[in-house]
């Protein structure tokens, strides 16, 4: 049996944002992925696992727990790890930080979704949120535009203010003006509430849809899936599940088929812009199969076999 790798945040300085959005968009040409979840509840206290079977790639399963309690004690609330298995014999082959893997996945999936869907020339960027992933989203947007003008605008303006003087972003408080300047928009917020209003879309703008993740939560209004081109990373993971998508589906304000493409129809070409004009939406669902795609993609960087 080989050498199990034990892969942590050391590793992250070799990582690369547009290598990582190439393996997921090569991991989407395998078969299609198999996967699963499972959730376990004590009180307040969620275990969630999530699995991935990937023919030709490997396997993953990623036990996640969410302990409520944690902040108190000045602990992560959102803990776990990512164990990668060998398609061929099921021995495991790694095991692979939790955070680096959710990190890199989260913001290489809208990053890809940005590659394919903005416009060549857009350079105004604008990320609503001040957190984590938002402060992702700034890096990998970097990588993709190194001259990108990149704007933060949270709720709470001085967490935008933080994260603008830890970036180089710049930080504003009004939202509407800066929606209206953007040519890349990402949403990385809590929201259960739209924060993103399609009458401030100007024509051609790319947008990034992250934070919405449960049935009650969204982040875009109506008018902007009436305006523009629906595009999902997953159907699998974002039909049925997430209120950003389903929603505005059930009030029949969109219909299923005006979702055009997710990750599995990049090799058709389908997954793409048409026209300077047109107005895209990503929505970013997740999933365990990109999990094991983006843990690859690390395997692989740390000197492991993938």
């Amino acid at each position: 049996m080989p050498a199990l790798r034990i892969i942590g945040p050391e590793i992250e300085p070799q990582l690369d944002w547009i290598a990582l959005t190439d393996a997921i968009a090569q991991a989407h040409e395998l078969p299609r992925a198999e996967v699963a979840d499972s959730f376990l509840y004590r009180g307040g206290d969620t275990l969630l696992t999530r699995s991935a079977w990937i023919d030709g790639l490997g396997l993953a399963v990623k036990p996640a727990t969410v302990f409520p309690g944690n902040g108190a004690q000045g602990l992560p609330t959102i803990n776990g790890a990512v164990n990668l298995l060998d398609d061929a014999t099921g021995q495991l082959q790694a095991i692979v930080d939790f955070h680096l893997v959710t990190k890199w996945k989260t913001a290489g999936d809208s990053l890809l979704s940005a590659r394919r869907l903005a416009r060549p020339d857009a350079r105004r960027v604008l990320v609503i949120g001040a957190g984590n992933v938002a402060a992702s989203m700034i890096d990998a947007y970097r990588a993709l535009i190194p001259d990108a003008r990149i704007t933060v605008c949270s709720r709470t303006a001085s967490a935008a203010q933080a994260l603008a003087g830890r970036t180089g972003a710049c930080a504003v408080a009004d939202l509407e003006p800066a929606v209206r300047d953007a040519e890349i928009i990402a949403t990385a917020t809590m929201s259960r509430e739209p924060v993103l209003r399609g009458e401030w879309l100007s024509p051609g703008t790319h947008v990034d849809l992250i934070g919405a993740y449960r049935p009650d939560m969204r982040e875009a209004d109506d008018e902007v899936l009436r305006r523009a081109r629906l595009f999902v990373d997953s159907r699998v993971t974002t039909l049925g599940h997430i209120g950003e998508i389903q929603d505005p589906i059930d009030r029949r304000v969109i219909a299923e088929t005006d979702i055009l493409a997710d990750f599995y129809d990049l090799p058709a070409g389908a997954f793409a812009r048409r026209s300077d004009d047109e107005i895209t939406v990503a929505k970013n669902g997740g999933g365990a199969h990109l999990d094991l795609m983006t843990a690859s993609y690390i395997l692989g960087v740390a000197g492991g076999t993938v």
